[in-house]
């Protein structure tokens, strides 16, 4: 367990240490922002020692001790004062603006570094980690550390020196008091450092329940009609109040225990408070100091504790600015795809030929999904996929688009192996079709556009009419410049894949994929769908993965896959001649219609 301990610690200190690496490339700022906290602190140490000046001059005037001197020095201390508060508020506002933009433009840079991180990582990392988690550390935590780094980072430098020139200050008037007043700092550190480290776990499971609470509101949020229909509002409301329970919990007590150390830290310290003064009082009785300097060093002392106070206090949010920026850095040190070969191959020319040489996958290493799969598929090609739920169908496509790479073997498209192939000029070639559609919000033609952005409105308009989409668009307000919202949930199911098909319908890509595109339409628009489909793909390669069998009748090939390996493999037609496992599953769910 210790050693479980000391490792989070070494992490959550090096997630630091990287977080103020990020500022390097702004280091003259940072540095410049320390020069002028000094200056401040300078400036604001020696205002209570002109004020002692002039608080013995009229001491001495009031002792009737009425001479130029005496008065020159009492209105020069308080100017003194006066200018020494003055420049301590300038240079604390430039520090400031100076640290502020090295802060942000560090929080900038990290935020680009995840968005970038985002596009790089393997598929598997979003199958296995929930989107409510992955949106709290690019969002939640990221802006933790936002709200917090420069802010702290002032705040601590401003302490550091606050401590270091005071204390030389104060040992410069009277090295008795200064021990005295500095006995109790021990204590309180001692205290701040126990309660520092339970404040820290508390904190981290905070940081961490945030996550998880963030990724059930998600899950459910989005299965909303689901758990409805089933009548599992009570279970599943039950569940978040029980993870809302254990985050009021942590979070209760990590705030609590971050928000008691200030007053712990400021009663210990006015016990050193009130000895200086009890002390004070009999020097100055025996004629050892006098009054003004007294007065100075309870002022230093005052500051000084308040100083401690306040690097000890910040304690808090340096532990909560560790605990996100950990998950961040965790999240950024997830391992990426593999690099893209570098200049990359690309295939003299695209006619659409793939081939599946002893293709092997598997998504665990001790467990293969796809065993030997060998198939050649020609320009032009219309090859559809079907089998069981489970049967390697939507791996095979993951594995064309490099979503995955396979294990074993090789993908080749027109001669050129894919992982030779940089992903991104990879999947320019292909143009997908999905039974869960994605649009976002803009007008339907930004949405049908998105399949290929320098079409004309014309080309747009004449794939939604290819898609049969055409009708219900200019039944909307505004038409084609109908406003989607998130999701589109403001049109139909059917309406939202038409589009997609629409879309797909407008790409040049010479090969296709759909994957149940029209799974989500009725009947008889699946009909018109699969006649302005097949004119579409006319010269071009398309896999199709299709649960309604009557949907891929006049394919040039079918294969019927079974635990991720090719059991038959024909066309419909030599397929019910074979009368085996595709003929089986055909006859299944037409039985009732031949009845």
């Amino acid at each position: 367990m210790s050693e479980i301990k000391t490792a989070n610690e070494v992490q959550s200190n090096r997630s630091v240490s990287r977080l103020l690496g990020l500022m390097r490339p702004w280091r003259g700022r940072v540095i410049l922002s320390v020069v002028l906290s000094f200056l401040q602190v300078a400036c604001f140490s020696l205002a209570p020692l002109y004020m002692g000046w002039s608080i013995d001059a009229m001491g001495k005037i009031l002792g009737h001790d009425v001479t130029g001197d005496r008065a020159i020095s009492f209105v020069t201390g308080l100017i003194l004062m006066c200018a020494a508060y003055l420049l301590s508020s300038v240079f604390s506002y430039l520090a400031s603006l100076l640290m502020t933009s090295a802060g942000e433009n560090a929080v900038k840079k990290l935020r680009g570094d995840v968005s970038r991180k985002l596009s790089r990582l393997p598929l598997n990392y979003y199958d296995t980690h929930s989107y409510g988690d992955i949106l709290s550390r690019v969002t939640n935590d990221i802006n933790t550390v936002s709200a917090s780094l420069q802010q702290t980072l002032t705040q601590v430098i401003n302490a550091v020196f606050t401590v270091i020139v005071l204390l030389y200050t104060m040992l410069s008037i009277n090295g008795i008091l200064t021990a005295v007043g500095l006995a109790v700092i021990p204590v309180a550190l001692f205290l701040a450092s126990r309660i520092a480290g339970k404040s820290q776990k508390e904190i981290d499971r905070q940081q961490q329940l945030t996550g998880e609470i963030n990724g059930y509101v998600e899950e459910y949020y989005a299965g909303h009609n689901v758990v409805t229909v089933c009548g599992r509002e009570a279970t599943v409301t039950a569940g978040f109040e029980e993870k809302n329970e254990e985050l009021y919990d942590a979070g209760r007590k990590g705030m609590f225990l971050a928000d008691v150390l200030s007053p712990v830290i400021q009663n210990t310290t006015n016990l050193g408070y009130t000895l200086v003064c009890l002390c004070g009082a009999l020097m100055a009785i025996a004629g050892g100091l006098s009054i003004g300097m007294i007065q100075a060093f309870t002022q230093y002392l005052t500051q000084f504790s308040s100083s401690v106070t306040q690097a000890l206090s910040v304690t808090g949010i340096i532990q909560t600015i560790r605990a996100a920026s950990t998950r961040v850095f965790e999240f950024l040190d997830e391992e990426e795809e593999t690099q893209d070969p570098e200049p990359g191959a690309f295939p003299a020319e695209l006619k659409g030929r793939m081939e599946f040489d002893h293709v092997r996958f598997g998504y665990q290493p001790h467990r293969t999904l796809i065993h030997d799969l060998c198939v050649k598929v020609n320009p032009g090609e219309k090859t559809a996929i079907v089998g069981p739920t489970g049967c390697g169908k939507t791996t095979l496509i993951n594995l064309i688009m490099r979503f995955y790479d396979v294990k074993g073997g090789a993908i080749r498209i027109d001669g050129v192996d894919s992982r030779d192939m940089k992903r991104e000029r990879l999947r320019e070639i292909f143009s997908m079709v999905l039974q869960d559609t994605w649009l976002y919000n803009g007008t339907i033609m930004e949405n049908i556009r998105y399949g290929r952005l320098d079409a004309t409105d014309e080309e747009v308009i004449r794939a939604a009419e290819q898609a049969h989409a055409d009708a219900f668009i200019r039944t909307l307000p505004g038409g084609y410049q109908f406003v989607l919202q998130e999701g589109a949930g403001n049109i139909a199911q059917g309406q939202r894949q038409l589009l997609t098909i629409a879309r797909a319908m407008l790409s040049k890509a010479p090969i296709m994929i759909l994957d149940e595109a029209t799974s989500s339409v009725d009947t008889r628009t699946e009909v018109l769908i699969q006649q302005a489909m097949a004119e579409m793909m006319k010269g071009r390669t398309s896999f199709v993965i299709a649960h309604r069998l009557s949907t891929i009748r006049d394919a040039d090939r079918i294969m019927y896959m079974q635990d991720g390996d090719i059991m038959e493999m024909g066309t419909h037609d030599e397929l019910m001649a074979q009368n085996g496992l595709y003929a089986s599953l055909y006859r299944s769910q037409f039985a009732d219609r031949a009845e």
